[in-house]
């Protein structure tokens, strides 16, 4: 017996916390029985699992996809306003989701896959996979409100960002940043800045943990290795057939640091 939101996570229909909002909203049976208790368990080899209608299946292949995403495409895997998806930049040949989102008018390398867990470990806060940005910002931020946000500030809404690195790059009338963040808040980037009085212009994240945007320019992607693969899964306390060590995926150098 496996819970609901493991199953529709495992069938890469969306990951783990996608899968416990539909449970809430009703949108999920067995057997013909609506479920909402996220407690709630199948058996996948006997229960009838649905989703609005349609049953889930059990996975087949894995499929681990680093896309450079252009600048004006959502990162989801539907859209109401028909803009171009993420998914419409990969062939995957099954149906596949991003882990994580990148704002419309940001860039850079987001994962897809249909491997629920997997997506946990590379979008959990304070995870072992950094998030590594280029921003470039209107005018040159004071070193003290550098140092503020280095340090974590409060945000609207009373949360408080945890601290992070910051490199400038280059210094102008614009100027660049290299941002680190281990924690994935919407419009982090943007939000950071835009409280100090200098908006971010562009945006483009070009690190994922090891994985980096060499070679890929923007609307290119390419498959994971299984050894990438292997790496970011014993991060995160797995391998694939058993139980690995989390180790440290964020410095280039030994097998556990990039």
């Amino acid at each position: 017996m496996e819970r609901l939101q493991k199953l529709i996570a495992q069938a890469g229909l969306a990951s783990r916390r996608q899968a416990e909002e539909w449970i809430l909203q009703g949108r999920v049976s067995v057997n013909g029985r609506t479920v909402t208790e996220l407690g709630a368990k199948a058996d996948p080899e006997r229960d009838y699992v649905k989703v609005d209608g349609r049953l889930i299946r059990p996975p087949g292949q894995k499929v681990y996809i680093l896309l450079n995403k252009p600048r004006q495409v959502v990162s989801t895997a539907d859209d109401p306003e028909g803009r171009v998806k993420v998914t419409d930049l990969v062939r995957a040949g099954r149906r596949i989701f991003p882990v994580g989102r990148l704002d419309y008018n940001t860039e850079g390398l987001i994962l897809l896959t249909n491997d629920g867990e997997f997506s946990r470990i590379v979008a959990s806060a304070g995870g072992p996979l950094e998030k590594v940005y280029h921003a470039k910002v209107r005018g040159t931020p004071a070193p003290e409100a550098i140092a503020r946000l280095r340090r974590g500030i409060r945000i609207p809404g009373g949360v408080r960002l945890a601290p992070c690195r910051i490199v400038p790059l280059k210094a102008g009338s614009s100027s660049w940043y290299e941002v680190t963040l281990t924690e994935g808040r919407n419009r982090q980037v943007r939000d950071m800045f835009g409280l100090m009085g200098h908006p971010v212009l562009k945006l483009r994240r070009v690190r994922i943990g090891f994985l980096t945007d060499r070679g890929l320019a923007p609307g290119q992607h390419r498959r994971l290795t299984p050894g990438e693969v292997e790496r970011i899964l014993a991060a995160g306390g797995r391998r694939r057939g058993g139980r690995a060590e989390g180790g440290n995926l964020n410095r280039s150098g030994g097998s556990d640091n990039l």
